[in-house]
């Protein structure tokens, strides 16, 4: 049995490189954080920022091929990098499950919605037959599916967008892991089905007690539903801090543009939203100082020259931020 007092998922210098034709492509690169059971652990930042590398990277998905990994990911004291396929397959679905952020892609189109979910019942919990269905039924209920039993025997094209993304949960849910990955649960949904699907998966952790990841570029969502939460830039955390301390008081210059970006319902209509200028770096070859270098404000010559560290700000290191010259008021990024 694990200590209680250890991380369910620790994550160290971890790095996925994909191979492409002008060379390896940094996706992840040099990303290091911790998850306990019960917590909620934001991963927020820019499309391309690494987020979804780095949840496909913690399930084992991604090519072998065509990436390359370096680091550890521990879970329960293993270190999933090295574990056999064949034991990496029982903890997936079983121990870690995964939504993705598009249902219809990570649905079978030709099975019935049924029938997948009693695969995944019989595959890690050995229920087949009328407990299968059972089983199925009662999972369906529990993320407000209406008219579940009817539902069990339609195809994925025959359900809306939310639909889909409440029969993908209850499949990641059917073995009740330890560690739900959500990796943009609510990217193909409007705004009130986007509510109720996480208010779903929050209500479902805090029942069993679950670890999750959300990812997600949106601060909003990362603020109303995690515990802490990890920035992430071109491949690399930059600043980590509890939900609370980073929206008080966050000291990256990346994380206060994302926040100045976000729409505010305070703003009269038609207010023009606040872009962030330029682009993200070549990650096949990042620059050799900070990656948000070019466009930021305050860059000097010491952030185009030198990487700067994931160092601590407050004096129980529990926020930590990559800049050489961090924003310096509480609430400036507001």
């Amino acid at each position: 049995m694990m200590d209680a007092g250890l991380p369910l998922l620790e994550v160290t210098d971890l790095a996925t490189h994909f191979h492409t034709q002008r060379g390896l492509l940094r996706a992840v690169d040099g990303v290091s954080f911790s998850v306990r059971r019960g917590q909620t652990l934001g991963i927020v930042g820019e499309s391309g920022s690494g987020k979804s590398a780095l949840a496909r990277t913690i399930i084992r998905i991604l090519s072998k091929r065509h990436t390359t990994t370096t680091g550890r990911i521990t879970f329960e004291g293993r270190d999933l990098l090295t574990v056999s396929e064949p034991d990496m397959r029982d903890i997936r679905g079983r121990d870690i499950a995964m939504v993705f952020q598009d249902p219809t892609s990570s649905l079978n189109p030709v099975k019935q919605v049924g029938v997948q979910i009693e695969e995944v019942l019989a595959r890690h919990l050995g229920l087949r037959g009328r407990a299968a269905q059972t089983r199925a039924i009662e999972l369906l209920t529990s993320v407000g599916m209406p008219l579940p039993q009817e539902r069990l025997h339609q195809y994925p094209h025959q359900l809306s967008g939310g639909m889909r993304q409440r029969v993908a949960i209850a499949i990641a849910l059917a073995c009740e892991p330890k560690l739900l990955i959500a990796d943009e649960p609510t990217t193909a949904l409007d705004v009130t089905i986007q509510a109720q699907i996480l208010d779903l998966l929050h209500r479902r952790q805090k029942a069993h007690h679950m670890a999750m990841i959300l990812i997600s570029h949106d601060l909003g969502v990362v603020a109303g539903y995690t515990d802490t939460v990890a920035v992430m830039y071109a491949g690399q955390i930059v600043e980590q801090a509890s939900t609370r301390s980073l929206f008080r008081n966050c000291r990256m210059p990346y994380t206060a543009a994302l926040m100045r970006s976000a729409p505010n319902l305070s703003d009269p209509p038609h207010t023009r939203l606040r872009a962030i200028t330029g682009r993200p770096p070549d990650m096949v070859l990042p620059p050799p100082g900070c990656r948000f270098e070019p466009r930021c404000d305050d860059a000097t010559d010491i952030c185009r020259n030198r990487r700067p560290a994931l160092s601590a700000s407050d004096a129980d290191g529990t926020h930590r931020y990559a800049c050489w010259h961090p924003v310096a008021s509480p609430g400036a990024s507001a």
